[in-house]
């Protein structure tokens, strides 16, 4: 499923219009992606959690020259699926 089919959803199963749907999908995810940007949790119960997590600086290597080199640590957004969402997808 892509975006629009996603939209598209969301407009059917609430009665909206596309313009409606983009609008409330597009602020949907602003809405997390600021919250995550602030080290916020969000917890939709029933569905998950989101929340940002730390990677650890590690050693890596360039596929094409097979030579060393160093990725940095970095703050990565992290999904925890709630029950609800698990029970459904192994149904």
């Amino acid at each position: 499923m892509n975006k629009s089919e996603l939209i598209e959803g969301i407009a059917t199963k609430a009665g909206v219009t596309r313009v409606v749907a983009t609008s409330l999908l597009d602020a949907t995810l602003e809405t997390i992606t600021e919250a995550l940007a602030k080290g916020d949790t969000i917890a939709l119960v029933g569905f998950g959690t989101f929340k940002v997590g730390d990677r650890a600086a590690r050693t890596g290597k360039n596929p094409a020259t097979g030579e060393a080199l160093e990725i940095p640590a970095a703050k990565v957004a992290k999904f925890t699926p709630g029950k609800a969402l698990k029970d459904a997808v192994n149904k």
